[in-house]
Parts: C-alpha cells; sequence; structure tokens
C-alpha cells in the first residue's frame, strides 16, 4: 500500500493552512538500491494527490502577526495556541479520511534561533503553535508535530529542516540545483546531487514579510501581481542603508524571522511613499537572495533556481529576482514539470513537512545537521498517537 501522509503548513506570511496530502508509492525503499526508491520518471519521488488552502479570517491573522511582533501576553497565546488548533483541525477535514498520518508544522510566532542580549535572548527558543490535541482528537489520525526543539537541543538552529524532504523528492544526480522558497522569509536549499551530506541551505533574509507589511499600509493583504511595487521607483539611500544591515552578512548556517525582518527596524525616510517603498522592498529582497547565492552557493557551482511560495506569483519580485540572478536561470515548479505531480509553490512546504512526519514514522533522522548546524541529527517531530498505527506506516 502506498503511504499517505497530510502535511499541514502556515508559514511567516501567516495568511492561511496550506494542506496538501502527498502520496509515496515506492516509500519505503527495499533491497539494496539506495535509500531511494526505484521511480520511474526520476524526481520527484512523490505526488501530491490534493491540496486545500483554509485562509485564516481577519481576526486570527491579526493575533498571528501580533504574537510575531511580541504583541501578546501569556493569555493571548495561550487562547491563540487553542484557537490555531481549531483552526488546523479544520483545515485538515477535508483531506484527513484520506491519510494515515498527519505532520503539523504549527505556527512559528517566535524563532531565536541564537542568543542575543540586545533583545533579551538569552537563550535559543522556539515556539509554534498549534494545540496538536485538537488535531488528532478531531481528526482521528496519527499526528507528529512541533519539529524544530529537538534540533534546537542538538544544538542546532531549529531551522531549516525542509532541505531534508528537498533532497529526498527532488535530489537529482548530476543535477546541481536550488530550490528557493519565497516565502514570509526566504530561504533556499542547495542540492548539489545525490549525496545528502553536500545538501547547503539556510535563510537569506525577508521573503514577502516586508511587501505584506506595505501592501498593509495602503489596505491590502499583499502587493497583488507586484502591481504597488510596480508603481514606485526604487529610493537608492534607503536601499543601501537596508544592504547594509549585519544579519545579512552572517555565513551560513544561519535562519531569521519576522522578528528580524519588519519595517519597524529598518530605517527610512518619513516621506518616502507607498509605491516607492514598495519598490525599494522589492529590490531590497531580491538583492538579498542574489547576494546569498553569490557569496554562499554559486561558488560550489550551480545549474539552476527553482523557486516556490507566494512570491513565485509576485510578477515584479520574479522579474526584480530574474535580473538579480542573471545569468543564472530562475525557472517556477511549473516550469520545470513538477507540477503535474502536484507539487507547486503552495504545496511544496507543506508536502515537505508531510514528508518529515513520515521520515519520522519510519523512525528516521529527518534533519540535515549541515544545514542547522547541530552536533547530529536527530528524528524531529512530536508524536500523539490514537491506539493503532496503519499498517502502511508500521
Amino acid at each position: 500500500m502506498t503511504p499517505r501522509v497530510l502535511g499541514l503548513m502556515s508559514g511567516t506570511s501567516a495568511d492561511g493552512i496550506d494542506a496538501a496530502l502527498l502520496e509515496l508509492p515506492g516509500w519505503p525503499p527495499t533491497g539494496s538500491g539506495g535509500i531511494f526508491p526505484a521511480l520511474s520518471g526520476g524526481v520527484p519521488r512523490g505526488r501530491v494527490a490534493e491540496h486545500v488552502f483554509t485562509p485564516f479570517p481577519p481576526e486570527l491573522r491579526e493575533a498571528v502577526l501580533a504574537a510575531m511582533q511580541s504583541g501578546a501576553d501569556t493569555a493571548r497565546l495561550t487562547q491563540l495556541h487553542w484557537w490555531l488548533g481549531e483552526a488546523l483541525a479544520e483545515a485538515a477535514a477535508p483531506l484527513a479520511p484520506h491519510a494515515d498520518l498527519i505532520a503539523s508544522h504549527g505556527q512559528t510566532v517566535q524563532h531565536h534561533p541564537r542568543p542575543d542580549l540586545r533583545r533579551g535572548w538569552t537563550r535559543p527558543a522556539t515556539l509554534q503553535l498549534g494545540e496538536v490535541a485538537l488535531i488528532a482528537e478531531r481528526t482521528g489520525k496519527p499526528v507528529v508535530a512541533d519539529f524544530r526543539p529537538a534540533d534546537m537541543a542538538a544544538g542546532g538552529l531549529g531551522a531549516p529542516l525542509v532541505p531534508f524532504a528537498d533532497w529526498a523528492l527532488f535530489a537529482e544526480g548530476g543535477v546541481r540545483r536550488a530550490i528557493h522558497n519565497l516565502g514570509g522569509i526566504s530561504n533556499l536549499t542547495f542540492l548539489p546531487g545525490l549525496d545528502r551530506d553536500e545538501v547547503q541551505a539556510f535563510d537569506t533574509g525577508p521573503g514577502n514579510c516586508l511587501l505584506d507589511e506595505v501592501a498593509a499600509l495602503a489596505g491590502q493583504a499583499c502587493d497583488e501581481g507586484g502591481r504597488l511595487a510596480a508603481a514606485g521607483q526604487v529610493h537608492t539611500e534607503t536601499l543601501a542603508a537596508w544592504l547594509a544591515h549585519p544579519e545579512l552578512q552572517v555565513p551560513p548556517p544561519k535562519a531569521t524571522g519576522r522578528e528580524v525582518w519588519t519595517l519597524a527596524r529598518l530605517p527610512r525616510p518619513a516621506d518616502l511613499g507607498l509605491p516607492d517603498l514598495a519598490a525599494t522592498a522589492t529590490a531590497f529582497t531580491a538583492r538579498t537572495v542574489a547576494d546569498a547565492y553569490a557569496h554562499w552557493v554559486v561558488p560550489h557551482g550551480l545549474d539552476e533556481v527553482v523557486v516556490a511560495g507566494g512570491g513565485a506569483r509576485n510578477p515584479a519580485l520574479l522579474a526584480a529576482l530574474r535580473s538579480a540572478l542573471s545569468p543564472l536561470p530562475l525557472r517556477t515548479f511549473t516550469e520545470v514539470g513538477w507540477a503535474a505531480q502536484g507539487f507547486t509553490d503552495a504545496t511544496r512546504e507543506a508536502a515537505a513537512f508531510a514528508f518529515l512526519g513520515y521520515a519520522r514514522a519510519q523512525g528516521w533522522a529527518n534533519t540535515l545537521p549541515r544545514t542547522t548546524g547541530a552536533r547530529h541529527a536527530v528524528s524531529a517531530g512530536k508524536w500523539l498517537l490514537p491506539p493503532s498505527l496503519p499498517e502502511t506506516l508500521a
């Protein structure tokens, strides 16, 4: 029987929950043919059979963003934890009957990968909200959740975790490929071939988060179609000031979040109009991505960049990124043909956490210490089980 795992993902854009039902024919591998299943057609080594996106109601998104910006007390955080658990259970409901297992990333509201006394962070810490017991109770399925703490306990940054799934699903012999996610935060996975020990991955800086903040000032949820940025001009002095941010000089492994990348922490002229601010934020995001590749990936050899995430639907951001990365080719999941198997900019991360949950069910280590900086790999994810485990996962 083919294992089927439902991945639930709410990212730093905090716009809602992606539920992706990942089918894994050929998994787990058998015989002596290596770790990967012997599937015809190469990559991807799986298929997203169904996908449902459940948007957050405005009041829930507002509460999540407030928690990300340290604007919630313990009572509000407690309420939000259960509120998100209910939302995750509701998002899972349409596809849960077809799944053997549910893997929930939860909603990151704070991620402090390193101590930072300037901000009052005396130790590494992370917090993902979304009560898993509600998901298990309402779906009747085994659930794996809260993936990041195990890696941090082993000395890692707790991020990025998606690269393990990228390697398992998309690595290809003889192809040096980067998979780039333009979510709220921008991050990349560099797959130089099939060797997992050579995988490199890290957060490059802001993805959509600054663009979303500018759009919110204009009364919009996001810069739809990149139209706000297209109407403005880049403010070169502001761009230069932002590019001097010390976070951008930190070498990998590294992880970041909205705690760092918010307009409130970045200098800008008070009279900078919203279109110009949007254009500047778009140019800045593209430059930070391109500079990260130039410094830490291109020297190892790179054939192509495949982009996913909400930013892949922003023409202004993609145009800026293509220009900044040139002559490297930048392609979407659709352009490389992976959308035929259900992998799109909307499903990639939810499917990745589905695979991490599957690996946890197998008892495999599902982290890459080289990408997180941990002392060793761990089998990340906390279990909440019903009375028995499905045969497809046992």
